[in-house]
C-alpha cells in the first residue's frame, strides 16, 4: 500500500485508534478492583474517623473490623430493613429511604454512625456522624467534598471544624433540632450550633442543610433507644 495514499493513512488512524481503546479498555479493567479496594478503605477511614479513630492505609481493614460490630440498614419507621450498609451508594440508600447504620464498641461504649450526604458550593460534601448510646449527644464527625475551594469551603474536611460538634446534642425538649451551622459570633435559637468556615458560607450553609435533612431521616431510629 501506498504509504502517501489517503486510504493509507486513514487506515494506519483506524488501527492506531482500535490499538488504544483496547490498551485503555484493559487498564481500566486491570485497574477496577485496585479502585474498589481504595474506594473502601477511604470509606472505612472516614466511618472510623467519625469514631474519633485516625489509622494508615494497611492498617483501616483491622481496625474497621475491630471497632464496627454491626452494619445494617434502617427505614423511615427506625427499623431494620434488607440490604448492605456498607456497599449500598449513600445517595441512592436516601432515594430509597433507607439509611445506613454502622454500630461500634469503643472503649467499652457503644457508638450509632450514620452517613451524610448533601451538596455544597460546587459539588457534593458527605459525611458520617458518630452518636453515643444515648442516640442524641455527638461523639465524633467527619466531612468529605468533591471539589471545594481550598483554604476555604474545603476546611470542612478539617479537625479545626468538626471537633466542634463534639457533646452537641441533636434533640431538644424531645424534638429532634439537629446542630446549626452559623457565620462566626452567631448563634441559633433552640438548638445547638457551631460557628461556620469564615469565607466559606455557601459550603457551611451546604452543611447545615446536609446535616438538618440526612439525620432527619434517622429520627425514628435515634428516637427507638
Amino acid at each position: 500500500m501506498n504509504r502517501d495514499s489517503n486510504v493509507y493513512t486513514i487506515v494506519y488512524a483506524s488501527v492506531m485508534v482500535v490499538l488504544v481503546a483496547i490498551a485503555l479498555a484493559f487498564t481500566s479493567e486491570a485497574l477496577k478492583s485496585r479502585q474498589k479496594l481504595n474506594e473502601d478503605t477511604d470509606k472505612r477511614q472516614q466511618i472510623l474517623r467519625s469514631i474519633n479513630v485516625s489509622v494508615s492505609g494497611n492498617e483501616t481493614e483491622a481496625r474497621y473490623s475491630e471497632l464496627i460490630k454491626e452494619a445494617y440498614l434502617v427505614n423511615d419507621a427506625g427499623e431494620k430493613t434488607e440490604g448492605d450498609a456498607f456497599a449500598i451508594d449513600v445517595a441512592k440508600a436516601f432515594e430509597q429511604h433507607t439509611y445506613p447504620v454502622f454500630t461500634a464498641h469503643v472503649n467499652g461504649e457503644t457508638k450509632y454512625v450514620m452517613a451524610l450526604r448533601g451538596k455544597g458550593l460546587w459539588g457534593a460534601i458527605w459525611g458520617y456522624v458518630a452518636v453515643n448510646d444515648d442516640r442524641n449527644t455527638i461523639f465524633g464527625i467527619d466531612f468529605s467534598h468533591a471539589s471545594e475551594t481550598p483554604g476555604l469551603g474545603a476546611e470542612i474536611t478539617l479537625p479545626a471544624f468538626s471537633s466542634q460538634f463534639t457533646d452537641k446534642q441533636l434533640f431538644r425538649d424531645g424534638a429532634f433540632r439537629s446542630v446549626a451551622v452559623v457565620k462566626p459570633g452567631r448563634n441559633a435559637q433552640g438548638q445547638d450550633y457551631v460557628d461556620g468556615i469564615s469565607g466559606g458560607t455557601l459550603t457551611s450553609n451546604g452543611v447545615n442543610d446536609m446535616l438538618l435533612k440526612s439525620l432527619g431521616c434517622y429520627t425514628e431510629f435515634l428516637k427507638s433507644k
